[in-house]
């Protein structure tokens, strides 16, 4: 066997509270990104307004989604295995956090009925921000066998993703509450003057999204470096190539038959969920015309609801196994993601008529809106518990002194074929000109990932 189930024997000791709390707030500091830009505010704004056309600008944000999983997926097992044992991890995540900070900055550009070129640069803009963010989780996940003993690595995961989602809410909570005025008042949505003064018709309160989460992630990544112990993994090296022992872990990996069985199963399942983030808000908001302050308050129900998942899903992962929380997440997934599809303006459940929703009405005051985001909320629940339950699963399986190498193979696993949810959604709607028939592929990698996922063997909980 290439590898064995790195809980046998675990001697590790709890690390101290202030090491765990550091590494958490990675999922913190990154998660701006996830919520402001990927899912919520900025993708809705760049397919609407920056591109001026709902269908052409989703497919365009599908096209760049694709071709930052391309270099994830390459990039990915390459630097974990050149990583382990060769020395210490963070001044890698130190330069992706630079670079991925300039990135999010320059989404600032992104003015309304941008240029070719503009649209171009923040495309990439886009590309880049995800493929560092992606590189830098390879290195972070790395340190969880050596914060806690095996059996609580449930917990540390979705503790760590609860974290993520609540940091995920302060920032709606900062742009809809503080910055953002809602249209036409003047005031954001708890009333107050904006803290800054925006240019509403340069629709500078979507653009400042992007510095913000730059801002934000560079503040609170200051305690892991300071606290979270980065330890040279020791082991014996025979002076080969970091590819070299790559291909020897890949070329060995049908004998550890369940890391295999999970990788795969991975690689499938993640593409139809991060096509639900890259394309959930873009169609809320082409269904109903939502603007900033239906999407902020989507954002916010849905992280909140998210959060507390991942913490209930952390739970039951060291209670039963990581492979329950899974497949049963996903099979309920799938069910909330074919309930949104099932709404369109005039219409929920796919064919039972209702009134669509009035102009200037208040938000989520129409019946399909009620229903969307009733879907919606079910979604919110159980996709972290997946992403969570996903992480210390690999953790559990993956040999200690190869770690970070697997957690490339991990981001492999989720990325190789990540362009194919997204090209395929932007694909269909470029073809069908409809934004529900592009979105209804997810289903698709749901189905698949459960069917492939129930023949994996989760590790025992023991510690």
């Amino acid at each position: 066997m290439a590898a064995t189930h790195a809980q046998s024997g675990d001697t590790t000791e709890r690390a101290p509270w202030s090491a765990r709390i550091s590494w958490m707030l990675f999922d913190w500091s990154v998660q701006p990104f996830y919520t402001l830009i990927l899912t919520f505010l900025f993708a809705p704004y760049f397919a609407n307004v920056v591109v001026g056309n709902g269908p052409q600008g989703q497919a365009l944000w599908g096209y760049g989604a694709a071709v930052a999983g391309i270099f994830i997926a390459l990039g990915s097992p390459f630097l974990g295995a050149f990583a382990d044992g060769r020395g210490h991890r963070k001044p890698w995540i130190a330069l992706f956090s630079v670079i991925l900070a300039t990135a999010l900055t320059t989404l600032w550009i992104a003015t309304p009925g941008a240029s070719a070129t503009t649209i171009f640069v923040v495309l990439l803009a886009f590309v880049i921000a995800t493929v560092c963010a992606e590189y830098t989780a390879v290195f972070t996940n790395a340190f969880m066998p050596s914060l806690v003993p095996q059996s609580e690595l449930g917990r540390l995961s979705g503790a760590g993703w609860a974290c993520g989602y609540f940091g995920g809410l302060a920032s709606l909570f900062l742009v809809a509450g503080l910055i953002v005025p809602v249209d036409g008042t003047g005031q954001t949505l708890l009333g107050l003057h904006p803290i800054l003064p925006l240019d509403a018709s340069a629709r500078e309160g979507d653009r400042i999204v992007g510095p913000l989460s730059a801002v934000w992630y560079l503040v609170f990544m200051i305690p892991f470096f300071l606290f979270v112990p980065d330890v040279k993994e020791k082991r014996a090296s025979d002076g080969r190539h970091a590819t070299a022992e790559l291909w020897d872990t890949v070329r060995h990996l049908p004998q550890n038959r369940d890391m295999l069985l999970f990788l795969i199963a991975r690689m499938i399942y993640t593409d139809g969920l991060t096509a639900i983030f890259t394309f959930g808000g873009i169609y809320g908001a082409g269904v109903f015309g939502w603007g900033p302050l239906e999407l902020g308050l989507f954002g916010i129900i849905l992280t909140l609801v998210g959060a507390f998942g991942a913490l209930i899903g952390g739970v039951l992962d060291d209670r039963f196994s990581a492979k329950f929380v899974i497949v049963s997440a996903l099979f309920i997934l799938l069910i909330g993601a074919l309930g949104i599809l099932s709404v369109d303006a005039n219409h929920v459940f796919f064919f039972v008529d209702v009134a669509p929703k009035l102009p200037d009405s208040s938000p989520f005051s129409s019946t399909g809106e009620r229903v969307f985001l009733a879907f919606a909320i079910v979604v919110g629940l159980v996709s972290a518990p997946v992403q969570s339950s996903s992480r210390s699963l690999l953790a559990r399986l993956a040999p200690r002194d190869k770690i970070t190498q697997y957690f490339g193979l991990f981001a492999f696993s989720g990325k190789v074929t990540a362009f194919l949810a997204p090209l395929l959604v932007a694909l269909v709607t470029t073809v069908s000109e409809s934004q529900r028939l592009g979105m209804s592929a997810i289903a698709l990698f749901l189905i698949a990932g459960i069917v492939l996922m129930l023949p994996v063997r989760s590790p025992g909980q023991e510690g």
